[in-house]
């Protein structure tokens, strides 16, 4: 198995146990007794200097795991709404949009905003339009 892919897998496992109420139980404890040892060292510089470094440790490692899981996640869904644009009636042109520079984003986007516009303007014609009988 190539590093990658190692990476990826322990990424995921410890992004998914991170989640788990498990591990947020195990974080309140772990600062609940650093706590209970205040007194003990008199709440002195190097009892501070305990939780100050790892939870400093342990944040910027997850923020990788996290950023990793996150990237993985967002691709997924990209490729899943691309396909569900290129498989619809949708404009194929509309596919990795994520690559166009942002005038051409802001564009569009003006573009749909109109859409909805007029699609709420239609829809609040037909609310005000008298029922037929029937």
């Amino acid at each position: 198995m190539n590093q990658a892919a190692a990476f990826r897998r322990f990424a995921e496992a410890a992004a998914r146990q991170a989640g788990r109420p498990r591990a947020f139980l195990l974080a309140v404890l772990l600062v609940l007794a650093w706590a209970a040892t205040g007194p003990l060292f008199h709440f002195g510089d190097t009892w501070q200097l305990v939780i100050n470094t790892g939870t400093t440790i342990i944040t910027f490692l997850m923020v990788f795991l996290i950023q990793n899981t996150q990237n993985r996640d967002s691709a997924a869904v990209q490729i899943k709404l691309d396909e569900l644009i290129r498989s619809s009636r949708a404009h194929n042109a509309l596919l990795n949009l994520e690559e166009l520079d942002d005038e051409m984003l802001e564009r569009i986007r003006r573009h749909y905003r109109r859409l909805a516009e007029l699609a709420r303007t239609d829809l609040a014609n037909f609310e005000d339009a008298p029922a037929r009988p029937g």
